[in-house]
């Protein structure tokens, strides 16, 4: 119904700015309550048509009008109150305002094993625990001497 209503109020807007257009103007002297004019068709003439239409277009108008303020209060006061509608917007800028939560930081994938083929795999032998003497008397992790040869030619 409301969009009815603002339709008809729209068009009898412009029928109304174009009524309007179209009456004829005054001239000079008459403006001020002076002679003549046009008095081709009697005292009023054409103007009583044109001014018939601009208060019938006018009444209707002002009944469009009123029936959309009348309408746009009704939605207003059966909508909420100013205080519910501020509360409603600090609520929706508290939860623009809050940054998002933050992205979880990548984990790298494990590292890829090659599957075992069928030639033996030989693994280095454990050496000494750390901090132990080795065999030959040096601390762990010196390079180990090599075997002296006691024969000597």
């Amino acid at each position: 119904m409301q969009i009815f209503l603002t339709i008809l109020h729209l068009m009898l807007c412009f029928g109304l700015i174009l009524i309007i257009l179209l009456q004829p103007g005054k001239e000079g002297a008459s403006v001020l309550g002076g002679g003549g004019g046009n008095q081709m068709y009697g005292p009023r003439g054409q103007g009583n048509l044109l001014s018939r239409g601009t208060t019938l277009i006018a009444a209707m108008f002002m009944v469009t009008s009123i029936a959309l303020a009348w309408y746009s209060s009704d939605r207003t006061s059966s909508g909420s109150d100013i205080g519910s509608e501020l509360e409603r917007l600090q609520q929706e800028q508290t939860q623009t305002v809050t940054p998002p939560p933050a992205a979880p930081t990548p984990v790298a994938p494990p590292p890829v094993v090659p599957a075992p083929t069928d030639a033996a795999v030989e693994l280095p032998a454990p050496g000494p625990a750390e901090g132990a003497p080795a065999a030959n008397g040096a601390p762990a992790g010196a390079p180990a001497a090599a075997p002296v040869n006691e024969a000597v030619e």
